[in-house]
């Protein structure tokens, strides 16, 4: 007290101080359930409830370092993408409590932190794998897809006679997962998709709240082939076991043709990929594939751009084609000479 300090009030103000916690849950409260769609909001708490809490929830907000949150992204290093979200999303949440006045203004332990390099997973599907899967959706959704067990474990004999090891998938699961191939739409966007938002008159559906915002999708015929053989239960293209709520997911179903087609290891949003892979190989543009697929940044395309070679395989073969003639002393092998000095 004689230097000019407060210890009672050092105290009380720590004691008021929230906890990661605590700051946590006023964070998601008051900031990203209000301002951030739900999908984002449901990562965040994922993140925050599996990762971060369990690390640092009992610490002081004002007492997390920066060697803390550096040695807690350094434990996630298997996995760079979730290590790098989680090191946004305690920024993020610094960022909140700093302009709330939770903490010292500025104060941020993620700042600084080198995120690890991410890699970009793109997978395609080839012709011949859209025809093992379309063969398998079929088989899925009519006779069912056979599953096997091992017969000499203690419980097999409690299990479904052979003739009943089938998994058969329902025909808005199959529906699904053909809209995701010929539309290109994401996951979300086609499970939340209402009947309201299908114009099937103009082959259209109006999206109100996709990642990118307000969009429309425009439909080809195999995709309003699809809408039209639907039935309608209740006010989504695809309900979950309540007609009037969207399903959940699509996880078993596509799982079960996945496996059944050969792909494993390929994920739903890869057939987002090969519907733009069949537009930027057909030499369609990649301007076109990115309004088809309503990105807002040409940059987002650009991952495209190695199958756009229509034009340059073109070019390619008639010089190719044009030199191999020269060679063999044909007509129209001609030689140009070029203008200018040689350098």
């Amino acid at each position: 007290m004689a230097h000019g300090q407060d210890p009672a009030g050092e105290k009380a103000t720590e004691r008021a101080t929230l906890t990661i916690w605590e700051l946590a849950d006023r964070f998601m409260s008051e900031h990203v359930e209000q301002k951030r769609k739900p999908g984002t909001s449901a990562f965040y708490r994922h993140l925050l409830d599996k990762i971060i809490k369990p690390k640092l929830g009992a610490t002081k907000a004002d007492k997390v370092t920066r060697a803390q949150v550096a040695t807690l992204h350094g434990k996630l290093k298997a996995t760079p993408f979730q290590a790098n979200r989680v090191l946004a999303v305690i920024g993020s949440m610094y960022t909140f409590a700093s302009r709330s006045g939770l903490i010292a203004e500025g104060m941020n332990p993620a700042r600084r932190i080198e995120q690890f390099k991410e890699h970009r997973r793109e997978r395609f599907l080839t012709a011949e794998e859209l025809n093992r899967l379309g063969s398998a959706i079929r088989e899925a959704e009519t006779k069912g897809i056979p599953w096997s067990v091992d017969e000499t474990r203690p419980k097999a004999k409690h299990l479904p006679k052979v003739e009943s090891r089938f998994t058969k998938i329902g025909p808005f699961a199959a529906a699904a997962i053909r809209l995701l191939l010929f539309t290109g739409c994401r996951l979300r966007e086609i499970l939340h998709l209402r009947w309201e938002q299908v114009d099937l008159e103009r082959g259209l559906l109006f999206l109100a709240d996709s990642k990118t915002g307000r969009k429309s999708v425009i439909l080809n015929a195999p995709a309003l082939a699809v809408l039209v053989g639907l039935d309608r239960l209740g006010s989504y293209v695809v309900p979950g076991e309540d007609p009037e709520k969207p399903r959940a997911d699509l996880k078993r179903p596509w799982e079960a043709v996945a496996r059944r087609a050969g792909l494993e290891g390929v994920r739903l949003h890869d057939l987002r990929h090969t519907y733009a892979s069949f537009g930027a190989g057909g030499g369609l543009g990649l301007p076109i594939i990115g309004k088809l697929l309503g990105h807002t940044q040409s940059s987002t395309t650009a991952r495209y751009a190695h199958l756009d070679n229509d034009p340059l395989r073109r070019a390619t073969e008639a010089i190719g084609g044009r030199i191999a003639a020269a060679l063999d002393g044909k007509k129209g092998g001609s030689v140009v000479p070029l203008s200018g000095r040689r350098r």
